[in-house]
This record gives structure tokens, C-alpha cells and sequence, in this order.
């Protein structure tokens, strides 16, 4: 019989007390996580039992993040590391095998399951090319596979491969040039955290990975992540039907990082304004998003906190477009495990409310 969550409790409380925590217990405050919505996740997992270090807090990019000395000594101290991968996180490949040389290094960009999408090329992308017939689908309820099969395998190929050659070739893309090559993501979009579905992924998988790291808490991080799991069914079950009337209407947004929410919602982007966030758009770049904001009766332009607005103004003069915020990483929200859920509410009621300003 498998012993209740009161007797494991009990028996953990009294070795702490009697300074005999099990050889196996995991040291929580060594579990480390890249950016805010992951950490959020985490949290949410180890709720109870610890809390995890945040490397890339407030608006900070992990595009092009430097480590402070006291994140450096987290790494350096850390039992596990959970991040996106070297396609989001590029400052994080070689501190974590130089830095974190003994901890477990977890790219949940990885983990089995996920939904993975090509990265779009270019800023003005035809956004018929992605969201063709999604409306229909996603009210079908939710799957853990979406979108042509064919396409999905050849993606999560592609990504398999694109992975060693990211190792081998880290040195060309911190030296090529800012807008091909400081912010190559590869062949997988790496924004994964922005759709629910890949987000019930991470969970799993976190609660898995810190359970065989600290087995005396596995019990506790399975009920966790069951939690999240059903509340992450209901946020998707409210975004779905809170984002229905603003589907089909085109939005233009200054980083395409959004292509997850959209391919979950039904969504239509027309395009970003810069490929690059560290580049300023030049410009014919300028010129080009302002005419297809024109040519396609864009009803929104979205702007993010770690950006400059001042582009939208420009880009949006004489066109009729409103503009407001999206922010894909909670860079002005509490961390916490409650950050999760309060970044794709807020990310749902932006675009809900600006697109249907122009109903």
C-alpha cells in the first residue's frame, strides 16, 4: 500500500527535525529555470516542497541576456536547469556546460509531446500560410498533436538535427550579422511557452524530472502537476471562446513571438515589425510593414514592455490601426506560479480588446 501524503509529511518533517533528510531529497533551492513563464511552472510544480532561482527576471530578453556574478554562482551551484533551449536562450548554452557542470540540464524544448511549429521567415509573413482552417479545428477540443502530420514530423526532424548543429556552430552566430544571425532561432519556433497544450507538456515533464531527482517529494510534485494540468485545461477552454469573435482579423506585432497563441486560437498575424528585437527596424522595413498595415486593413499593432512604442506611431500613421501592448513573458508580473496563468489571460484580453475595437 502506498503511504498517505499525511504519513509522508510526517516522516519528512521528522528527519529535517532530526537533521536525517534521505541522501536522495532534493536540495530545492538549487533548481534553477531560464525566464519568467517557465519559472512559473516550475513553481507551480515544486509548490510545497521549494522555490527555484530565475535567471531572466523583469524585461529582460533572454535573446540577449548577460549573467550577473549571482546568477553565475546559481549555475554554478545548481542541481537542475530548466530552459527553453539554445534557440531561445543562446547566453545560456555555454555558461551551463561551463558554470553547471554537474547539474541535470533539462531543454524542455525537447521533451516528448510538444506541438512544434517552423519558425516563419522574414517580418511581413502571409499569415494564411499558418492559420488556414485553424478556427474550425480547435473547436474539435484540444489535442496534443494539431496541424498536418507530415508537416509536424518534418518539423521536430528538422529540430532534431538544427540541435547539434547549434552546438557546433555557436561561435558563427554570436560573430554573423545582427539581423540573419543574432537572432536565428533555427528551424523550430522556440516561443513553445505560448501555447497551453505545450505548456501541460512542461508540466509533466518538470514534475517527472524533479520526482526522480527528490523521490520523497514525488508524491507531492504529481499532485502539483496535476493541478496545473486542469487548470491549464480551463484556460484554454476560456481563451478559446474569449478570442472567438476577434478571429480572422489581422494584426501586425514588433517580434514574432506569437505564433503558438495564434496557432492554438485561431488567430491571423500578418506580420512583425523587426525580425531581430536588438536590430532597430530599418527603414524599408519601416515603409514595408506601414503599407501592409494599409493593403490589409490591420486592425492592431502590438508593441512589447521590452521594447521601444515608438516605432508604432510610425508605423501605424494615416493607416487607422490602434496599437497596444503584448507581453509574451510576463516581464511586469509578479513571479510566481500564478504568473503563468495571468500572462495568457492578459496576452487574450489585449488582443481581444484592441482587435475588436475595429468590429
Amino acid at each position: 500500500m502506498r503511504p498517505t501524503a499525511a504519513l509522508t509529511f510526517s516522516a519528512l518533517l521528522a528527519a529535517a527535525t532530526a537533521g536525517l533528510m534521505p541522501a536522495g531529497a532534493l536540495a530545492t533551492e538549487r533548481v534553477v529555470v531560464s525566464i519568467k513563464p517557465l519559472h512559473s511552472l516550475v513553481s507551480g510544480v515544486m509548490e510545497g516542497v521549494g522555490t527555484p532561482e530565475l535567471i531572466v527576471d523583469g524585461a529582460g530578453s533572454p535573446h540577449s541576456y548577460s549573467l550577473k556574478p549571482s546568477q553565475a554562482q546559481d549555475l554554478q551551484d545548481a542541481d537542475i536547469v530548466f530552459w527553453i533551449g539554445p534557440a531561445l536562450e543562446p547566453f545560456l548554452e555555454k555558461a551551463i556546460t561551463t558554470l553547471g557542470n554537474d547539474a541535470r540540464k533539462v531543454a524542455l524544448m525537447d521533451a516528448p509531446g510538444l506541438t512544434l511549429l517552423p519558425t516563419r521567415s522574414g517580418g511581413a509573413f502571409e499569415h494564411h500560410h499558418h492559420h488556414d482552417g485553424d478556427a474550425e479545428h480547435h473547436e474539435e477540443g484540444h489535442e496534443h498533436e494539431h496541424g498536418d502530420e507530415a508537416d509536424h514530423n518534418h518539423a521536430a526532424a528538422e529540430h532534431e538535427e538544427d540541435h547539434d548543429r547549434q552546438h557546433a556552430d555557436a561561435d558563427e552566430h554570436e560573430h554573423g550579422d545582427a539581423e540573419e544571425h543574432d537572432h536565428d532561432h533555427g528551424p523550430i519556433d522556440p516561443h513553445l511557452w505560448l501555447d497551453p497544450e505545450n505548456a501541460r507538456v512542461f508540466v509533466g515533464e518538470i514534475a517527472r524530472v524533479l520526482s526522480e531527482a527528490d523521490p520523497e517529494n514525488a508524491k507531492t510534485y504529481a499532485a502539483n502537476a496535476k493541478s496545473l494540468d486542469d487548470r491549464l485545461d480551463g484556460l484554454e477552454a476560456t481563451l478559446t471562446d474569449d478570442l472567438k469573435p476577434v478571429r480572422g482579423r489581422p494584426f501586425i506585432t514588433f517580434h514574432d513571438a506569437y505564433q503558438y497563441f495564434e496557432h492554438r486560437f485561431g488567430l491571423a498575424s500578418a506580420g512583425s515589425i523587426s525580425v531581430n528585437p536588438e536590430s532597430i527596424p530599418g527603414a524599408e522595413r519601416v515603409a514595408e510593414i506601414h503599407e501592409r498595415i494599409a493593403e490589409l486593413g490591420a486592425a492592431c499593432v502590438f508593441a512589447e514592455p521590452q521594447f521601444t512604442p515608438r516605432l508604432i506611431a510610425v508605423v501605424t500613421e494615416g493607416t487607422g490601426a490602434t496599437s497596444a501592448t503584448l507581453d509574451p513573458l510576463g516581464a511586469e508580473l509578479d513571479n510566481g506560479s500564478e504568473l503563468y496563468f495571468s500572462l495568457l489571460e492578459n496576452l487574450g484580453a489585449s488582443l481581444r480588446t484592441c482587435l475588436a475595437d475595429r468590429s
